[in-house]
């Protein structure tokens, strides 16, 4: 493979890198509810299709997808196998990916849990 095709082993996962899929969702949760306080202040109800909504979410979900599996080829890296007694920089390289990488699931539920009063609730009271 080319040094191109491999641009994801020069990433590393750091403590930043670990805030990242909860920082995405944090931003779409601001959307969601700017774009709903919006959208029942002008026009009483929502958007037939909300679009743009759907492309925030689509962008959200992308990058926190990116950002998890950036991660999980950060976790696949060879070292010391289990138990883990030594604190070399591998080992510790492995565990903020596999926190990243779990933080990745829980911002990608979250994601889709923000989004769904959006698609059920047509609305505003």
């Amino acid at each position: 493979m080319t040094e191109r095709g491999k641009w994801h082993e020069r990433l590393r996962v750091t403590l930043w890198t670990l805030i990242v899929p909860p920082a995405i969702w944090a931003g779409h949760f601001l959307m969601a509810y700017l774009w709903t306080a919006i959208s029942c202040a002008k026009a009483g109800t929502f958007a037939t299709f909300p679009t743009l909504f759907v492309v925030g979410t689509l962008v959200a979900l992308g990058l926190i997808s990116l950002s998890g599996w950036v991660a999980w080829k950060q976790t696949r890296r060879p070292g010391d196998s289990a138990p883990h007694q030594d604190s070399t920089d591998i080992d510790r390289l492995r565990f903020l990916a596999k926190s990243t990488l779990l933080l990745a699931g829980l911002s990608f539920v979250g994601v889709l849990f923000t989004a769904l009063p959006v698609v059920f609730l047509r609305n505003c009271l």
